[in-house]
């Protein structure tokens, strides 16, 4: 039985073989050649965090595939009052043929795939963001063709977002730079991981230095879900972009307005200061 839990459990054969096996599934659905390979499967869907685009995706995810989706809120669940989860994950593996949680600590995901016996996928946790990343994956490699040769910039707070990149993009052969404030870098367990790839990865409060030559360019907030609060100090660790080496963007071609306007070109040469409104 196979959980996924985080990228730091994926070897990179097994992402490959998730990104082959998602734009197989794409392209069943665009042709419309029906897939229903969980025909009278159900996934229990606990949320103790709320999304939009998580619930509908695998809501809908089910249903192209032929299963039942069963939305759980935190109030629906004992869990949600004081049950352990070991108790929660006895009961609901009795009923359910998978589980998808969206929550908090990242111990409570591993702690349903440790006493369950049904898969376990992580719909989100502080620590980590692996469908997200596997879905960024498939739209980077969709557009790019390959992996190889390519690097990519994250741009935010060094949450769980910043987390499953820095794993999911390395594993996958990409160059990793990321722009974070000082006090908010990604967990040390990531970064030890990364550390092993050398000059592969780069970390900076510099978002200019970090976006340099990127091929993709991810951005997220300077404070995660539910640490909204924190959100002004994390700024502080981020240089004003005013302040940082003047960078200037490649000149645009002419532009040619409508036969029933008057021809002109924009010379002017735009530079990401040229506003000197704070950015960062």
């Amino acid at each position: 039985m196979k959980h996924l839990l985080k990228m730091l459990d994926l070897s990179t054969e097994e992402i490959i073989e998730i990104l082959d096996l998602a734009d197989q599934l794409k392209y069943e659905l665009k042709h419309g050649i029906p897939h229903p390979h969980l025909k009278g499967k159900s996934l229990g869907m606990i949320f103790q965090k709320a999304s939009t685009r998580t619930r509908v995706s695998f809501e809908t995810g089910m249903y192209q595939l032929g299963g039942h989706p069963l939305f759980l809120s935190a109030n629906d669940l004992q869990i949600g009052r004081g049950e352990p989860v070991q108790d929660t994950a006895r009961v609901l593996t009795r009923y359910l043929d998978g589980i998808m949680i969206r929550t908090f600590e990242q111990k409570e995901v591993e702690d349903l795939a440790e006493y369950g016996s049904i898969p376990i996928i992580n719909g989100l946790t502080d620590f980590c963001h692996p469908c997200q990343i596997l879905a960024d994956l498939m739209t980077i490699r969709e557009f790019k063709s390959s992996f190889d040769g390519l690097k990519m910039c994250f741009i935010g707070d060094g949450n769980n977002m910043a987390n499953s990149l820095i794993v999911g993009c390395l594993k996958v052969g990409m160059s990793v730079a990321i722009a974070c404030p000082d006090d908010y870098q990604p967990d040390k367990e990531v970064l030890d991981f990364a550390a092993q790839y050398g000059d592969k990865f780069q970390m900076t409060n510099k978002p200019l230095e970090a976006a340099k030559d990127a091929d993709v360019v991810i951005t997220d907030v300077w404070a995660s879900m539910g640490q909204e609060g924190e959100a002004e100090k994390a700024e502080e660790g981020i240089p004003r972009l005013s302040d940082q080496r003047r960078h200037t963007v490649r000149k645009r071609s002419p532009q040619r307005y409508s036969r029933h306007t008057q021809t002109r070109s924009l010379k002017r040469q735009r530079t990401v200061c040229t506003h000197r409104r704070r950015l960062w």
